[in-house]
């Protein structure tokens, strides 16, 4: 169903109008907002990443209005919820394209998207206002306890709103899907999805024992950045290279089939590479160690995958910047996710380094590679069509393509740099017969954090020549598609 044949559709005022003509099915037209918000959400994680950096080096920075522990909270909270935000939007996008039918309600993914993105803007609100434990009485906290856990601060109202959130979102989709086509790219995204809120159940449980807590705290964030989110990527990066390549459909799905499988093989078990120094059964150290040694395998796969699909196109393609960004996303994965995730993981090495800056050099790398950059690659190539075109103009594409570079080789500065810190930790704090006290350690790495911080004034400028490249009008090239 075309949008030239669509009947008379269940979609909210605004967003019925503003269709794109370049859009299959106009109810594809809600994935913009979420794509908006991705973004801007992304800026602000940034700048409290280079709060943060210059809380490294200059310690009172911003205090006591920001805390260190107050940036880093929000810095980390924003990543989480624009990557949702992007997930989101790539399935509303994605899903009916490739089930060939209208999304099952268009106004229920609107008020998903409010409740969404005001919930989410009253918890950071409420991180930077009051102090975390003042945050904890306001919201009842003790009624059922779950705060207080990196990653998941969030307090259990808002939890139980990004269950909400989250059942609105996968009922809608499912909807979507069970009465239309059935292909692999979107029952993989499925899948992902599926996973992604049913792991996040694991964030209302709280144990008091710390072994239990981390324990079940692996359960939410290693199986969804290193399980159900790699399902989520490795559909998104099919569905684009698909349109962008015109290779045939089966050849993506038997590469997809693959990469999941090798995905879930190694990252389920995986997870125990976290259990070492918990308190947990010493057979961790071997299941762990031999698990996680395996996953960078499916991102490696993901890399081929991506040049593989690229070398085999069938037609050129005018979003350039798109492919750019879709080829990037698979190298830049295998480094983060893969590269850098293997140098610490076996259990002997990450005795040492476990807790470093070695963790933070592989996180960086590893979030930027493997879904910040397939949720640009996504937006790269939808938002184009969800503005009425094929692609943005030459000079547009040319813009975000600088930003690319910007972006990319910044983050592979702030990683070296990062790593080359944390080699000054393990070295002086963690190693030898007078280890050193740890502010005297973090006081050898502080060149280190001052290349890190310019790194990501580098980083932040190349995402606002991004947000820029969507403004710049011009002439584009759509005669070869």
């Amino acid at each position: 169903m075309s949008t030239s044949t669509t009947a008379v559709l269940d979609t909210p005022r605004g967003v019925e109008e503003h269709a794109a003509t370049r859009l299959k099915y106009r109810s594809q037209a809600v994935a913009k907002p979420y794509f908006i918000a991705a973004i801007g959400l992304f800026f602000g994680q940034i700048v409290f990443g280079l709060i943060m950096g210059l809380q490294y080096v200059i310690g009172d920075f911003l205090f006591p209005e920001i805390p260190f522990n107050v940036a880093r909270m929000v810095h980390t909270n924003l990543l989480i919820v624009w990557l949702l935000f992007g997930f989101m939007g790539a399935g509303y996008y994605l899903i009916p394209e490739e089930s060939e039918r209208e999304l099952h309600s268009p106004k229920l993914a609107i008020i998903t998207f409010w409740v969404f993105l005001v919930a989410g803007a009253l918890t950071i609100v409420g991180y930077l206002s009051v102090p975390y434990a003042t945050l904890a009485k306001l919201t009842h906290n003790e009624i059922l306890p779950t705060m207080g856990r990196e990653f998941l601060e969030q307090p259990t109202i808002t939890k139980v709103g990004i269950v909400l959130v989250a059942l609105s979102f996968l009922y809608n989709l499912s909807m979507t899907v069970l009465s239309g086509r059935k292909t692999s790219v979107s029952l993989v995204m499925m899948l992902g999805l599926w996973g992604l809120a049913i792991f996040f159940l694991f964030s209302f449980y709280n144990p008091t024992n710390l072994v239990l807590d981390k324990y079940f705290w692996w359960y939410v964030v290693h199986l969804w950045v290193e399980g159900v989110w790699e399902l989520i990527m490795g559909a998104m990066l099919a569905f684009v290279l698909i349109k962008v390549t015109g290779v045939d459909r089966e050849v993506v799905e038997k590469w997809l089939y693959v990469i999941i499988a090798m995905t879930l093989i190694s990252g389920i078990i995986g997870t125990g590479h976290h259990y070492y120094w918990i308190g947990t059964p010493g057979y961790w150290q071997w299941w762990g160690s031999i698990f996680s040694a395996i996953e960078p395998i499916p991102f490696f796969m993901m890399t081929l995958f991506s040049f593989n699909m690229v070398n085999r196109r069938r037609r050129e393609h005018p979003n350039k910047a798109a492919v750019l960004w879709a080829l990037g996303t698979g190298v830049m994965a295998f480094l983060g996710a893969g590269v850098w995730g293997f140098l610490h993981t076996l259990a002997p090495v990450n005795y040492l380094t476990h807790g470093t800056q070695l963790t933070a050099a592989h996180g960086h790398m590893a979030f930027y590679g493997a879904y910040a950059m397939v949720v640009i690659t996504m937006i790269s190539y939808t938002m184009p069509k969800l503005r009425g075109r094929e692609a943005n103009s030459r000079g547009a594409q040319k813009l975000e393509m600088v930003s690319f570079w910007l972006m990319t080789l910044a983050m592979v500065a702030i990683t070296l740099f990062l790593t080359a810190a944390g080699y000054v930790q393990v070295s002086l704090q963690r190693m030898g017969t007078t280890p050193m006290p740890f502010m005297v350690a973090q006081d050898h790495a502080a060149t280190y954090y001052w290349l890190r911080e310019a790194s990501g004034v580098v980083f932040f400028i190349g995402l606002a020549l991004y947000i820029i490249s969507f403004f710049v009008k011009g002439k584009t090239d759509e005669a070869a598609h």
